[in-house]
């Protein structure tokens, strides 16, 4: 077993597939941990994963977040001290209704495979970003 001590970094590490900003905080075999910003007042795009499962809790601003599932559709308010959590080929979209970014730190399980993780699906808002 090895031990991780990671910090938050100034600038981002990728852009996510959806359009938000990602740190990388620290990763485990079993899953990894990110802090996610989206822009004031921007949309993500809509997306849907393969493999992998979230929880995000979020850190800042004000939002929403659509997520549909067989048997319901709904949308729910997003600000400090929400937490949301994405299944395994959930879709999903999210936006900032703040003049502040809109910030989130997600677990995802298990760590993030790479680009072809995420596919496009159709959302319910226009994304900007």
């Amino acid at each position: 077993m090895s031990f991780a001590t990671c910090r938050l970094g100034a600038l981002p590490d990728a852009i996510a597939p959806d359009g938000s900003e990602v740190r990388v905080l620290c990763s485990t075999s079993r899953g990894s941990l990110a802090r996610f910003t989206l822009p004031p007042h921007a949309v993500s795009k809509a997306m849907a994963h393969r493999s992998v499962e979230e929880v995000w809790y979020f850190i800042s601003g004000r939002g929403q977040m659509w997520r549909p599932s067989h048997d319901r559709d709904e949308i729910v308010d997003v600000e400090p001290g929400v937490a949301t959590s994405i299944p395994v080929g959930a879709h999903f979209q999210f936006r900032s209704v703040s003049p502040e970014p809109l910030e989130a730190v997600g677990t995802t399980m298990p760590p993030w495979p790479g680009e072809d993780e995420a596919a496009a699906v159709d959302g319910v808002w226009s994304p900007t970003v």
